[in-house]
């Protein structure tokens, strides 16, 4: 009877399943039974209801709400997101596994979308049952996607609530925005539940792309520098260098980047990412005039890179929509210019693709709520399509005590998908120390978090560091006081630290004669009652609550001795204190000009860090094409850390000499022979605050931020606020290298993973390690 009913609900929708190419079975799914007994056995009934554990947001369990959300209010392309069978799920995660070892059959055997859905997704019979009961309920079903792990369906808050047995209401944040919310765990029928794990978009909890401009720079030719034009106002203190000092703004330029990270001796042996395609992952468009711009300027045109702009639809489902379309106006976002400048300044003959799904489809009306919104429905569409990218970039992560547990399965399962499929994700683990949601505002009211892109085990989670030259003044030994005929002044690798604006900086506190941070701290609350200087601006990192760790990262020295999964992996230049140093765009309203004979725009944000890293591994990818081999990767980061491994050595018994050696203050002679530059000084930790007597609008209680060493107070207009550094401690008493989150030091730190990359010694490494062949006789 069951059969019967799932058969008869398959033909009352008609084009539920997107179209299925017949594919043949290839040597990856060797050994696995892609055969499997439906799940779903048993009559779907609405009487007989379980409820989905974790499925609404943390803080609305502590809030109350009194304005229900409209019931006629479109809740569009929300996704069903299927759960896989316990057997599915470990076959799948030893075959990514066997999928990176050199040593098995299954090596670089990469699967299309289908094959995916067909060995690891949701039986048909399953899915039939799933969308003829979201059907019966009178939701419109939009499609499934090939991986036979989500459904993309359309309704209104009225039928959510009925057929989920939550009630999605209006709560105001601290913030004063207004956001909706189902208040309660969502319930299924019974039947259903060993196959749906939850729904994204429930929520309207969703990150926003910035569209505030940072202030343009002049050229300086006596200093070698940018001036401003609007400098941010100086702190009365000592320590401020860069735009609200006397410096003047460094902007680095293309070969400034490729000089510091050993790109310059492969780009002059012909790989420059010629043929790979990156697909940035964005909330916004840019401008097609402002790359053309960038490669004109910086002399990057002969190298043959292309650049477009994507919505990527996915057959008929038809929930990606072009936002300059819909606003009737053409938009430049910041971020997306960051992204695809700093990809082209490593990779200038790849294909830079960026693919963006509006939120909305007009003013009022939803595309997506999700609270990754378009961002994670341009992703998805792309790793379930036909144009498969070679290496995806995510560069905004929201934390994981923000993202409700559906959206971070959703996050998980393309991401598992991806790498299957051998595409190379790379993602910014954010720019706000300790808690990436913050977005460059001040941590407040809520404690540690890693960031819920960032975590997933088949991401290679990218930080951001910083130059130490200007801090140990030793500017002079890394750049030239002249730029060259491409604007470049860096003459190789430069010493890094943990980007951290904030004055939990201890490189900054012994460059000014400071015992420890906490004393700079004082002292500039001291100087600067208002306390203008406290911010989290930083690189993120953390120890995930959600995913467990993978076992590639207990490879190397110092590896965390926890059981999460912990980030960063891998990190690049991101951003600077004092905004002392960034990186030189070509903007609309800004162009490069010849000589800079008109001002430009200098932003230092730690987003740049993921493209660019994109950008290497487009070399490296080109480098093993180079030599006959497949140029996809999958996930990079299970080879960094075999590669790391022979450079720092095991998670267990001594350290070699190498690591020592691989040291990032060495510079650029004493890092020449080594693919990673261990960064050991400096941390992450920032500063957060609250304060006293503050009442949240969500909880209805006072805010004390967990996680926070409050080292001071201040009155500032009328209100008391107490101002601290993150530690790992939950109620800290004392603050220092032991509680700190988080310390730079030998081998792996949460502050910049792995370190930063020697491209060619990298590709180097890379080839021997996928034993490629040997270079042809010339």
């Amino acid at each position: 009877m069951l059969t019967t009913a799932i058969a008869a609900a398959l033909v009352s929708v008609p084009g539920v399943l997107l179209a299925q190419p017949t594919v043949s079975a290839n040597e990856a799914l060797a050994g696995i039974n892609v055969s499997e007994a439906p799940r779903v056995t048993q009559a779907v009934s609405n009487s007989h209801l379980s409820s989905l554990p974790k499925s609404h947001l943390a803080f609305v369990a502590q809030s109350t709400s009194n304005t229900p959300l409209a019931g006629a209010t479109p809740m569009s392309h929300l996704q069903l997101v299927l759960k896989p069978s316990a057997l599915r799920t470990a076959e799948l995660t030893t075959l990514i596994a066997n999928q990176h070892n050199p040593k098995s059959a299954q090596f670089h055997q990469w699967l299309t979308p289908q094959q995916f859905g067909e060995a690891f997704g949701v039986v048909d019979s399953d899915i039939a049952a799933a969308t003829s009961w979201l059907v019966s309920q009178g939701f419109t079903v939009n499609g499934v996607y090939p991986n036979k792990s989500q459904v993309d369906f359309s309704g209104t808050a009225a039928q959510v609530n009925l057929a989920f047995h939550t009630q999605e209401n209006v709560y105001t944040l601290s913030d004063g925005s207004q956001h909706f919310a189902n208040a309660s765990d969502i319930s299924v029928p019974t039947a259903l539940q060993p196959v749906i794990t939850g729904v994204m978009g429930l929520n309207s909890m969703q990150l926003k792309p910035s569209r505030k401009m940072p202030a343009a720079a002049k050229w300086n030719p006596s200093t070698g520098r940018f001036n401003a034009l609007a400098s941010k106002t100086a702190s009365s203190h000592s320590m401020t260098i860069g735009q609200g000092g006397l410096n003047g703004v460094r902007g680095l330029v293309p070969n400034d980047l490729a000089k510091m990270y050993g790109v310059s001796t492969i780009r002059n042996n012909g790989v420059t990412g010629k043929g790979i395609t990156i697909a940035l992952i964005e909330l916004g468009s840019a401008l097609p005039n402002d790359w053309s711009n960038f490669v004109t300027q910086f002399n990057l045109t002969p190298f043959g890179g292309t650049f477009e702009q994507v919505n990527p639809q996915l057959g008929s489902l038809n929930n990606c929509y072009n936002v300059d379309t819909i606003n009737h106006a053409q938009f430049e976002s910041i971020e997306t210019v960051e992204d695809m400048e700093a990809a082209t300044a490593i990779a200038p003959g790849a294909n830079i693709e960026v693919a963006d799904c509006s939120a909305v489809t007009n003013t009022y009306a939803p595309a997506s709520t999700n609270i990754y919104q378009g961002y994670f429905i341009a992703g998805t569409n792309l790793v379930n399509g036909d144009a498969r990218p070679d290496i995806m970039s995510f560069t905004i992560s929201y934390s994981e005590l923000q993202t409700d547990s559906a959206s971070e399965a959703g996050i998980d399962l393309m991401a598992a998908q991806a790498d299957a499929e051998g595409i190379s994700i790379f993602a910014g683990t954010g720019t706000t120390g300790s808690n990436p949601s913050f977005n460059s505002r001040v941590i407040t009211g809520v404690g540690i978090s890693a960031g819920s892109i960032v975590s997933s085990p088949n991401v290679t989670a990218v930080g951001g560091t910083d130059l130490a030259d200007e801090l140990d003044g030793t500017t002079s030994q890394y750049f030239s006081a002249t730029p060259n005929a491409v604007y470049g002044t860096a003459l190789g690798y430069v010493p890094e630290i943990p980007w951290n604006s904030s004055c939990g900086n201890g490189v900054v506190a012994k460059a000014n004669g400071f015992p420890d941070v906490v004393s700079l701290c004082q002292f500039m609350l001291s100087q600067d009652p208002d306390a203008k200087y406290v911010t989290s601006l930083g690189s993120s990192s953390g120890a995930s609550t959600v995913i467990s760790k993978p076992a590639w990262q207990r490879m190397v020295y110092n590896t965390a001795k926890d059981q999460s999964r912990d980030v960063p992996d891998v990190s690049l230049f991101g951003g600077s204190y004092g905004g002392d140093t960034g990186l030189v765009l070509c903007m609309q309203d800004y162009p490069c000009t010849p000589n800079f004979s008109e001002p430009v725009v200098v932003v230092a944000n730690e987003s740049m860090a993921a493209p660019m890293f994109a950008g290497i591994q487009a070399l490296i990818d080109q480098g093993l094409v180079m030599r006959g081999l497949p140029a996809d990767q999958g996930n990079a980061a299970p080879t960094l850390y075999a590669l790391a491994q022979q450079e720092y050595g095991a998670a267990s018994g001594p350290a070699p000499a190498s690591l020592s050696a691989c040291n990032a203050d060495n510079g650029d002679t004493g890092t020449a022979n080594c693919v990673f530059h261990n960064i050991t000084r400096g941390s992450t930790s920032t500063q957060c605050d609250h304060y006293v007597g503050e009442i949240s609008y969500v909880t209805g209680q006072p805010i004390n931020t967990p996680n926070c060493y409050y080292y001071g107070t201040a009155d500032i207009e009328g209100l008391v606020y107490s101002f601290g550094l993150s530690t790992t401690d939950a109620s800290p008493t004392t603050y220092g290298p032991g509680n700190k989150a988080y310390g730079a030091q030998p081998g792996w730190s949460f502050a910049s993973g792995l370190g930063s990359v020697n491209a060619t010694n990298l590709l180097i490494a890379w080839r021997a390690f996928v034993n490629a062949p040997a270079a042809a006789a010339p």
